[in-house]
Formats: structure tokens, sequence, C-alpha cells
């Protein structure tokens, strides 16, 4: 089974995709399940000698890129076996300008090939603040602790103000996204963040193929929400904090925070019996999720959950004039359907 998750990022494509791959390793299908993120911007194929066979992958580092027509992706996908968890983001396709026959092409290889599903946002406020704080972060998704403190604690620190002409074009990207998977592909199955984030493990449980797959805590030992809440814990304490006084009496992964960062923090007693409870089962489910990476089945490990609502607003100096610009360009919008 092939999956292909349409994104205009910011939505969750990317834990949807890592999640789905290790649910499906473990389900097992007559074939190995490779995730390759993004299809668009790199993709390199090489021999597994322990699976005795060709996998593709995504190129290290300063390979990525633009490089590859869209005929010769097609031709790498179709010249493995393998099943493959991917993605497609349309800000891709508009940035590489491909001819549009091409694209058309791809779109039917696509559509033919792979079950796909795409993915919406409800709060589209929230999903255009994602985008600017990104412009400012530089970075789409984080995957440690220290990565999450070492990119955002000057943002939490100092701020940001959006402007009116960034908003816009965020929240009329996301209306070119809808246009765009309703014009080219028969999807089989909507993701809604607002909804299905929260109940992740259920949703993709509940997949057509997916049935009678292991549960989370069946894999490791521990629930998702007990691992997703360990995983985001330590990030969340120190930017939380605003005076970052107290003492951090539980051990979290021999974490190395930025020179910046005083090394104590506030935490409750709650919290701390938490981390007692699970954070020996949390590094070893860790351990085996970094050994698929290393085998090639996964591209990173899984993404940290960057900001809630209360903390982009945190962030976001105007972010009361911000509501007011949605709610202009939403009334101006009216006559657009916003979702699927």
């Amino acid at each position: 089974m092939n999956v292909l998750i349409l994104t205009p990022d910011r939505v969750g494509s990317t834990l949807l995709q890592r999640l789905m791959t290790i649910y499906m390793l473990r389900k097992g299908f007559d074939r190995p399940v490779i995730n390759l993120h993004e299809l668009t911007n790199g993709l390199t194929k090489y021999y597994n000698t322990e699976l005795n066979q060709e996998m593709l992958t995504k190129p290290d580092g300063p390979d990525r890129g633009y490089y590859q027509t869209l005929p010769e992706i097609t031709e790498l996908l179709s010249s493995v076996d393998h099943y493959k968890t991917s993605r497609l983001a349309q800000y891709h396709i508009v940035n590489r300008n491909d001819p549009i026959d091409q694209q058309l092409k791809f779109y039917e290889y696509l559509n033919d090939n792979f079950y796909i599903i795409s993915c919406l946002r409800e709060n589209l406020l929230e999903h255009a603040l994602s985008w600017i704080i990104k412009t400012h972060s530089k970075r789409l998704n984080v995957y440690s602790a220290e990565e999450k403190i070492d990119v955002f604690y000057d943002l939490y620190k100092n701020g940001i103000t959006a402007t009116r002409e960034a908003l816009t074009t965020y929240l009329d990207r996301y209306v070119h996204y809808l246009n765009w998977v309703s014009r080219h592909f028969h999807v089989q199955q909507y993701f809604n963040y607002e909804q299905d984030v929260p109940r992740i493990e259920e949703y993709i449980l509940n997949l057509d193929f997916m049935q009678g797959a292991d549960s989370w805590e069946t894999m490791f030992g521990q629930s998702f929400n007990n691992y997703n809440q360990c995983h985001a814990l330590l990030p969340n304490l120190v930017l939380s904090n605003e005076d970052y006084q107290g003492k951090l009496n539980v051990p979290l992964l021999e974490h190395k925070l930025p020179s910046s960062v005083p090394a104590t923090i506030k935490v409750s007693s709650e919290v701390s019996v938490f981390l007692e409870r699970n954070l020996e089962t949390y590094k070893t489910t860790n351990m085996q999720i970094a050994e698929l990476v290393k085998q090639g089945y996964l591209v990173t490990g899984l993404p940290l959950k960057l900001q809630t609502l209360s903390e982009k607003q945190r962030i976001i100096k105007n972010f009361d004039q911000c509501v007011t610009w949605y709610t202009e360009w939403k009334s101006y919008k009216s006559t657009i359907p916003l979702s699927q």
C-alpha cells in the first residue's frame, strides 16, 4: 500500500507520515514500507543490503532540491517495489513551475498508485500564524527538545510582529491548495488537523488498510498520548516559564540546553510523578524509532508540536490586530469554501 499525503504544510502532515509508517511496519505487509517525505525535492535510489533490494530514500543535506523532473521522479517511484509513504506539498509544485503536461501526468500516476489523504485546517488564522512564525524561525519542524529550545527561545523571549500582507498571503495560499486538490486528485480520506491530531492513533487504525493493526501501547508499552506528552514536555516547560526559577528535579534525557537558557525551571509535583512513570519507556521507544531511521525506513523521528494557539498569541505581539485582519479577509472571501 502506497500512501500520499497532500499538504499546504503546518497541518500535521509530517507527524502523520512518520506515525503511519511505524504502524504499517508493525502491521506487516507483503513488502517493506519506506517513508520518503516530500516527493518533489529530491529522491535517490540505493541498494539495501539488509533487505536485499533497491530502495528509495532522501538525499543528504544540500543534495535536496528541484533537480529532478516530474517524469524522473515518476520513474524512480515506479522502479522499486517497496511501499512508500510520502507527501506532496502544493507550494513545492508552485515553486518548481513544471510544464502543465508533466504535472498532469504526474498527478495521474499518483492517483493510480497511491492511497491519497488530503490534510485540512479549520482554524485558518492559526494556520497562517504558523507560517509567519516559520518565516522567522526558518524551520518547518523540530525533532528534539534541545532543537526546539534552540530554535524558539529567542522568539518566545522577544516576540515578532506580523504584517497584514504576510497573513493574507498564507490565507490565500490555503484556498489555492483546496482548489488544487479538488482539481487534480482522487482523495480517499481527509485529515482534519483540529479533529484528528488529538485522536491520531484512532484515525490511523480506522483506515481501511490498517484494520487490526497494533496500538502504540501494544508496540511500545506506553500509550501514544503519554509518549507524545513526554516528547513535548521539556521544551514546553522551558519556553512557558517566564522567570525560569526553581529546580528541574527529574532527569530528562541529559538534555543540553543552549547557553542562553537558564538550567533551572519550575516542575510541579504532578509533572514529576508523570515523568517518573513514563520517561524510561519514552526513552526506549525513541531508541527503537532511531533504529528505524538508521535502517532507512523513516526520514527522521517524530516531530514535536511547535506551538498551541495560546503560545502563538504569546509570540505574535500584534495578535489582536491579526484577528481583525483575518476577520476582514474572511468576510471578503466569504464566497470561497474554506474546507472540504
